[in-house]
């Protein structure tokens, strides 16, 4: 059985195909960050529960293009964002899940670490994208910071995955004013969070090029 595996290729048919069965438009930013979720997470059905504040994407790029911070809940989510994009960009990714001063605090409070380095975090979320891929207890941590009004990210990517609390904390997430970019449901994960932040990128990329052009 003859199979492709030239990435390039790989990538261009698999889009392809997304677009095909979606009926999804590749070429707006709003249709290629819906592609690339779909890609990420395998499953067309995705794009009926993707949420797209009117002012997320401007946010992200505004975000990236003043150098703000990328936070996020988990390592897999940092280690998914591109490092050539965000170096090309000037941007710092920053994690704080097994930072011994989380680990120590999570143990005393009894509460989750993804919740406490969110916290912890706080100073450096201003201007900036908190993206969320794994765990609602850092969501929710950070939209009580937000209605605190202790922090002002340009954006969030929520897309914490689970059955319990995932589908409530990304509810809870549409109803504040903060712009995002999340997915209804019990359905998400790191790889959709490093996705959306992957393609702010990359649009960022576009528009560039065509300046330049």
């Amino acid at each position: 059985m003859e199979h492709l595996i030239n990435p390039n290729e790989i990538e261009t048919l698999s889009m392809q195909i997304i677009a095909a069965q979606t009926g999804i438009d590749l070429t707006s930013p709003e249709g290629l960050i819906a592609g690339r979720v779909i890609h990420a997470a395998g499953d067309p059905a995705l794009v009926r529960d993707l949420i797209i504040h009117p002012e997320a994407i401007m946010a992200g790029k505004k975000a990236l293009s003043n150098r703000g911070h990328i936070i996020t809940d988990v390592n897999m989510v940092k280690t998914g964002i591109s490092q050539v994009l965000s170096e090309r960009f000037g941007v710092s990714i920053l994690c704080h899940i097994n930072h011994p001063s989380v680990i120590n605090a999570a143990k005393t409070s009894g509460h989750t670490r993804a919740k406490v380095a969110i916290e912890m975090l706080s100073p450096w979320m201003d201007g900036g994208i908190v993206a969320i891929g794994n765990a609602p207890t850092a969501l929710f941590q950070l939209i009580e910071l937000i209605t605190q009004k202790k922090v002002r990210p340009e954006l969030i990517v929520g897309t914490p995955v689970g059955f319990v609390g995932a589908a409530e904390s990304k509810e809870l997430l549409t109803s504040i004013q903060t712009p995002h970019i999340t997915i209804r449901g019990t359905k998400g994960g790191s790889a959709v969070a490093a996705a959306i932040v992957n393609t702010l990128f990359r649009i960022m990329l576009q528009e560039e090029e065509k300046h330049n052009g």
